[in-house]
């Protein structure tokens, strides 16, 4: 980050005219029009959204370092390697993506459930074994949400957990900043992999050459593990309710097939996220770059459940194993479904 370039542009962007001169520096092609346009909404919605509970002074120096880091980028590009360790020196990016999306989260009326699993995770992890967490997918910002909620008490384990992200997060400008404050396993989703097929062998290796490195960290010991296996987030069907999008069984089996080949022993956990609001997707799923951002203040809910026998589940006797694998996919989702409709009912 190049702070004498960030602190002029702090000194540019005072609370009383931020969106004046967003527009300067779109004038002057700092910005493009599009993020422009996208930055503008993002800082009207986060002010009406938390302006009872943050002071405008506040907001806005968050988004004036936001747009520092955002020019910063388009002067000096960051590129994220296979495995990428999340960044808090010379900048801490990790505490900028917390302190950020702090005051959307509505501490009071939110709630951690599983708690004893979480304590069995932890001691898992301080004998050097791993977890990997099987998850739903709600927001682009859920890896920095959940070490929100977990508190201080399990900061070091939550703010250490490494996340398989799709490419999105780390080619999208406006989500570039917070991606580098997490620990992140880059692939390319399926979701997204098919679209241009001149570059579906190459992407597919990438993937490859990502589950060979999952393999050598979770042979050191000691990691943590975030992975949603249906590959992108949640979003409401026609009735307007938020369905728990499903599990792709390939997907699921890979990461099974890399803990069990791993040298120290892995645990898997299902993992469920409430947090759509805090940050929710587009309506419909987007391929183009750049997605408009809105943000409410909300509760959240996040549970921890017990550890899954990934070998004795419903139907694990089925011969034909293709089938036994959609079975233990369609399990897992199950109780990641059934649990989002306890802890969302209160």
């Amino acid at each position: 980050m190049n702070f004498i370039f960030s602190q002029m542009v702090k000194k540019q962007m005072s609370e009383d005219n931020f969106l004046t001169n967003l527009k300067k520096l779109c004038s002057e092609k700092e910005i493009t029009k599009k993020y422009l346009d996208i930055l503008s909404d993002f800082y009207k919605c986060y002010i009406k959204t938390v302006n009872s509970h943050t002071s405008k002074k506040d907001i806005t120096s968050l988004f004036d370092q936001l747009v520092a880091l955002l020019i910063d980028h388009a002067k000096n590009p960051f590129k994220f390697g296979l495995y990428h360790k999340k960044i808090t020196k010379p900048f801490n990016y990790q505490k900028f993506g917390i302190d950020f999306l702090k005051p959307l989260v509505d501490l009071k009326n939110s709630k951690l459930y599983g708690i004893d699993n979480l304590k069995k995770i932890k001691e898992y992890i301080d004998k050097k074994e791993n977890v990997i967490l099987l998850s739903n997918h709600q927001s682009e910002v859920d890896p920095l949400i959940i070490p929100i909620l977990a508190g201080d008490k399990y900061s070091s384990l939550t703010s250490n957990i490494i996340s398989v992200a799709g490419e999105r997060v780390i080619l999208d400008p406006l989500a570039i900043p917070f991606s580098m404050g997490c620990s992140l396993l880059c692939i390319y989703s399926k979701r997204y992999i098919d679209l241009d097929i001149t570059k579906k062998h190459q992407k597919q290796m990438h993937n490859k050459k990502v589950m060979s490195l999952m393999k050598t960290l979770l042979s050191e010991g000691g990691k943590v593990i975030y992975v949603a296996p249906s590959g992108g987030r949640d979003r409401r069907n026609n009735r307007g309710k938020i369905e728990i999008a499903p599990f792709d069984y390939k997907s699921l089996e890979m990461f099974y097939l890399m803990g069990k080949k791993a040298k120290r022993k892995t645990h898997f956990f299902p993992l469920t996220l409430s947090t759509y609001d805090i940050m929710p997707p587009p309506e419909k799923i987007q391929i183009e770059m750049g997605e408009k951002r809105v943000v409410n203040r909300g509760k959240i809910f996040i549970s921890f459940s017990n550890e899954l026998d990934m070998e004795n589940f419903p139907q694990s006797d089925e011969k034909d194993k293709v089938q036994r694998r959609k079975n233990r996919a369609k399990y897992i989702h199950n109780i990641v479904k059934e649990e989002y409709e306890l802890i969302t009912k209160g």
